[in-house]
């Protein structure tokens, strides 16, 4: 039985990628059929707040929890905004416009930027000297060297090589042109920039309000309300607002309380029991499920420019992964040396390693803190 206890969150994150490949592809076939993405963010957000608000109610209703203040407050709604609202929204832009394979793939640029970020911004040391450094910065190049290529070097077809006739639900294009596919893969690398704001502002947040499933209920309801008024102004078309299909109303649905749901529950379990880095190290399975099975289903075209720059993403993030994972095992070994206790200035370097150093990693799902491990 404790063979089987071993292998259960490797079963969960098998199949939470499954999940995720679903939510991508029947969002994709909603949007090409003629719905709204602006208007899909705001019914996904709202499902997923009707889903976790209840049971952050009454779980903070047993145990109790911090009372928000002002602080509280702008951090949740800084995150809301950048992390949830402009983030959904400019990233089902991009994957009306270029693809669902194409979004799966741009996703695992998240730890990339996120280092980069932290890196411009001071909070992730760089030492060229050191190997694991070095390897944060390879596959940062590696990772986006990969999704310039998916953008710019299509190369020759491998499969379906007719153009599909696209319905222009967007706002920027028919999602039919090769300029439409480099303005939506420009929106996906918004959006993994947008992610990765938001992740560094879960250290500041959590912080704050370390009260998790209360805060992911906040922000989606934040969220709602923003994306709503986005909305408002981008979409003057009340009927777009109705469903017109019953794969819209149930895109939705599964979205909401699969994608932002029970992915909350599964994601940080798996985190409790085996840390962020096993978490993101199936990321890459998505992309290849959501590529297969999009070009069965939703006959999405596969270029050798896009497979070669999947393939140097996804080594680039496992670079990357390999580099944070010394970090964090070199903070351990250097907190649990006995030679260490009595050097203050030490003590500190490790103590901010722990709290800045473990943010940068992809846990896919936005409503998700990996402050929760």
């Amino acid at each position: 039985m404790g063979g089987y206890d071993e292998y259960k969150p490797a079963m969960a994150m098998f199949a939470l990628q499954f999940s995720y490949a679903g939510v991508a592809l029947s969002t994709r076939a909603a949007l090409l059929q003629g719905m709204s993405p602006t208007v899909f963010v705001v019914y996904r957000q709202a499902i997923a707040t009707l889903v976790i608000a209840p049971l952050a109610y009454f779980t903070r209703r047993k145990s109790g929890g911090p009372s928000m203040g002002l602080r509280s407050f702008t951090l949740i709604f800084l995150a809301s905004l950048i992390g949830v609202a402009i983030n959904q929204n400019i990233y089902f832009q991009g994957l009306y416009l270029a693809s669902s394979s194409m979004a799966s793939a741009m996703a695992n640029l998240v730890p990339a930027v996120t280092f980069l970020i932290a890196s411009i911004l001071g909070l992730e040391k760089v030492n060229i000297r050191s190997l694991r450094s070095l390897a944060k910065i390879v596959g940062t190049i590696l990772c986006v060297s990969g999704a310039m290529s998916m953008a710019l070097l299509k190369g020759p077809k491998l499969l379906n090589a007719e153009l599909q006739n696209l319905p222009s639900n967007s706002f920027f294009g028919s999602g039919n042109s090769t300029d439409d596919w480099i303005l939506g893969c420009i929106f996906l690398f918004g959006s993994c920039c947008c992610w990765s704001i938001w992740l560094i502002l879960q250290v500041p947040a959590s912080a704050s309000y370390p009260d998790h499933l209360s805060l992911s209920a906040w922000m989606c309801f934040m969220a709602t309300i923003q994306s709503a008024i986005i909305t408002l102004f981008l979409e003057k078309d009340l009927e777009a607002w109705k469903f017109s299909t019953g794969l819209e109303l149930g895109c939705c649905f599964f979205s909401g309380i699969v994608g932002s749901g029970v992915s909350f529950f599964v994601q940080a379990w798996c985190i409790s029991e085996r840390g962020p880095l096993f978490s993101a190290m199936f990321n890459p399975l998505c992309t290849v499920i959501v590529t297969i099975l999009a070009a069965i289903f939703l006959q999405e075209k596969i270029y050798t420019g896009g497979l070669v720059g999947g393939i140097g993403v996804i080594i680039g993030l496992y670079i990357l992964l390999w580099g944070k994972a010394k970090d964090i095992k070199v903070v351990i070994e250097e907190e649990t040396d006995p030679n260490l206790q009595n050097s203050t200035q030490e003590r500190k370097q490790i103590d901010d390693v722990l709290e800045k150093g473990s943010y940068q990693v992809d846990l896919k799902e936005p409503l998700l803190s990996n402050q929760s491990s």
